[in-house]
């Protein structure tokens, strides 16, 4: 049966993140997707700011929502194995493309095209970086959301996410991580 995409999109909802990991509390597709939507937007709002850039704020959000929608179909992939070699690497990259190819098939194919573009950003080469980094920053939040809940297992993994995002060189995230990520610190009664 086709169109059945936005019946699959909602199964994000059942899809656990850091599946290798022992967690205080469960991540869902569904709340990562929605967290990396809403920093996608503020990064894309940054460097129209700060940085004199044109960003569609609102297109780095949708494509926030839907930048792991192929997870609905792989599972999340933990980073330590997904990157462990291009080898690897690569042959996961290909079974994203393959997933997405399959989403986008329960659509009537007069959709098909406009969330093609979606799930792979293919046609926002500008905001791929922008989304990259708030995937990481999201990774970031967990990492320290568990850690002050007593978790020590995401002790490296918070490590080499904030590494990974330095190392990305994407000024937005720089600002993020500078001026906004402390407040995660923060218990409710500081906020």
């Amino acid at each position: 049966m086709n169109n059945t995409f936005f019946a699959m999109v909602s199964r994000m909802k059942y899809i656990d993140r850091w599946a290798l990991m022992r967690n205080t509390e469960k991540e869902s597709l569904d709340s990562h997707s929605k967290e990396v939507a809403v920093i996608a937007h503020a990064l894309a709002i940054i460097g129209n700011k700060r940085f004199g850039k044109n960003y569609n704020a609102d297109r780095a959000a949708v494509l926030g929502l839907y930048h792991d929608a192929h997870e609905i179909i792989t599972g999340d992939m933990p980073t330590p194995v997904k990157y462990d070699n291009e080898e690897l690497t690569n042959a996961f990259k290909a079974v994203e493309n393959a997933a997405n190819e399959k989403l986008v098939s329960k659509l009537p194919e007069d959709l098909q095209d406009v969330f093609n573009c979606l799930l792979t950003g293919d046609e926002d080469k500008e905001l791929k970086p922008l989304i990259k980094a708030a995937d990481k920053l999201s990774a970031l939040i967990k990492c320290i959301d568990e850690r002050k809940a007593g978790n020590t297992e995401f002790s490296e993994a918070e490590a080499a996410t904030r590494k990974r995002i330095l190392e990305a060189n994407v000024p937005e995230a720089d600002v993020f991580l500078d001026e906004f990520i402390p407040a995660y610190e923060l218990t409710l009664d500081m906020l």
